[in-house]
Parts: structure tokens; sequence; C-alpha cells
């Protein structure tokens, strides 16, 4: 067999990805008949097929999924070595690129953007939001160097590093200011307005009330915390936040918090990052960073 080499993991990455030889091809920047020769001296030297081909698409083989798993692996290597020559040839970051779940980003980013680029001046920062199973995928995949996100992940491929933990608080109408608090089983028989599926907060959520996810529910599923204040400042139901929400979320509804009684909800924040990542002493000065920044 011939050595592959990574242009071909490149563009098999590439092809696999967009499942269309124009599109994999214009991502390259190469012509598709030049991707397609390399395609198929990859499959002749590995003396099986990677792709089904389609008139219209082509999809992953067996042995081509498995395949790709591999050379993930590899361009994944590759890459993190290539982060790692660039900051050890500066002393700093070149580059990092960040993700955030959204139940986090409007809350925090601003004053972390602001410490990250004056600890590292010459850094270029790349911001991803997104909900963690994306998040988590993309770190695996390589896409992102590191992402701030709740805890535990339980990913046994991601490092993670607590940096700080903060309650989660009852949103009721205006209405109910003064009233007493709410124990945590009651939360079941009331009209929770959570996020949409894919969120961990709306987890944790039904976690601390005792909710099953596959419980049929009466409420709102909501694309973001906004979204939900706003709802029950409608009167339309109650729902969960968390502390550093509370003074961005609150201040144009007209509704009011309320803090459980002891033990609160609770939720730890922390930076993930790949195990493999040479730039792991590098990634934990900004979890540091990320935790001052996060302070009320």
């Amino acid at each position: 067999m011939k050595s592959l080499t990574l242009r071909q993991l490149r563009y098999f990455d590439a092809l696999a990805r967009e499942g269309h030889f124009g599109r994999a091809a214009e991502r390259c920047a190469i012509s598709q008949p030049a991707l397609s020769v390399q395609i198929k001296d990859l499959e002749e030297s590995l003396g099986f097929a990677l792709f089904e081909r389609g008139p219209r698409h082509v999809r992953l083989t067996a042995r081509g999924e498995a395949f790709g798993k591999r050379a993930n692996a590899i361009l994944r290597e590759v890459a993190d070595m290539g982060e790692w020559a660039d900051s050890a040839r500066s002393g700093t970051f070149e580059r990092l690129r960040l993700g955030v779940i959204p139940t986090i980003a409007p809350y925090v980013l601003p004053r972390i953007i602001a410490d990250v680029t004056d600890a590292f001046p010459q850094i270029d920062l790349h911001i991803r939001e997104t909900v963690t199973p994306r998040l988590t995928a993309e770190l695996l995949d390589g896409q992102l160097d590191a992402a701030i996100v709740a805890l535990p992940i339980e990913e046994p491929a991601l490092s993670e590093l607590p940096l700080f933990t903060e309650e989660m608080v009852l949103v009721r109408p205006e209405r109910d200011a003064g009233a007493p608090p709410v124990p945590p089983g009651a939360l079941e028989d009331m009209r929770l307005l959570l996020l949409e599926e894919g969120h961990c907060f709306r987890d944790q959520a039904l976690s601390f009330c005792n909710i099953s996810p596959s419980r049929p529910r009466d409420g709102l599923d909501g694309s973001s915390l906004s979204t939900l204040v706003q709802m029950v400042g409608a009167g339309i139901g109650v729902t969960l936040i968390p502390d550093m929400a509370v003074g961005v979320e609150t201040r144009s509804a007209p509704v009011c918090v309320t803090r459980f009684q002891t033990p609160a909800p609770m939720r730890t924040v922390g930076l993930v990052w790949r195990k493999t990542n040479p730039m792991a002493d590098a990634l934990a000065q900004i979890g540091a960073i990320v935790k001052t920044a996060a302070r009320p």
C-alpha cells in the first residue's frame, strides 16, 4: 500500500462532511476533478471503497466510517501540534477557539473577552455559542480548543477544570412577590417553563424538580432564558434561571426572584479541553481568567 498523505486525509474529511464532491472541492479550494482523483487514489491505496456514490450525493461506507474515526484522530493531533508550535514560538496563544453554552455566554462573555485579550494581546480569539452536545462534538473533532460548560461532561477524552458554582433561582410573576418560597417538590405541579431539548440547563432543572424528561408537560419550551423570563412576566408560568442571569434577564420583565432554601439547586461551571491538547497549561490560565471574570 502506498503511503497516505495528510492532504488525502483532509480531502477525505471534507467529502465526508459535505457529502458532495462539488461542495467538498470548494471547501478544499481545489477543482472537483482534482478532488475526485485524490479520493480515488486514496481508495485504491487502501484497497476498498470509502464512499457510496450517488447521482446527487455521496455517503460513507461501513469501512469509510471506520477509516474516518482514525483519520479524524490523526487530523486532530496534527492541529494540536500546529497550535502548540505557534504558541511555543511566540510564548503565548496565537489563536483560541472557545465554545460557550447559551446559559453562560451573554452574562460573562464581555468580561471574559476583555480579560483574555488583556492577558494575551496578540491572541486571535474565536467564540462559538451553542449547546453542550455540539460543543463536545466540535471539541472532539478538533474544531474548538476549549469550551465553557456546565460540568460534568463525562467524556473520557476531555479534561475538566471546575471554575465556580452558582445557584439556580425561581422566577415568578411579579404578583407573587412576597409569597413564601416554593419547595422543590411543588414545582412538579406548576407550569414550569424550560429551555428546549439539547440545553443542559433544561436537564439540570428537570433533575432538581424530580421530573422525568419523558413526562408530558403543559408549558413552553424556549430557545433562550430571555424568552422564558418574558413569558413568566406575561403570567404564563414560572421558570428557573442561573444566578448570573438574574440582573440581565429580570430588569425588563414584571417578575420576582425567589431563592430556594438549603440545599439550593446548584450548577458547576468549568472549562473543558481535549486531553491530547499540548497547551493544557495555557488553557488552565484561561480558566483562571474566566473564573475571575465571572465573579459578581
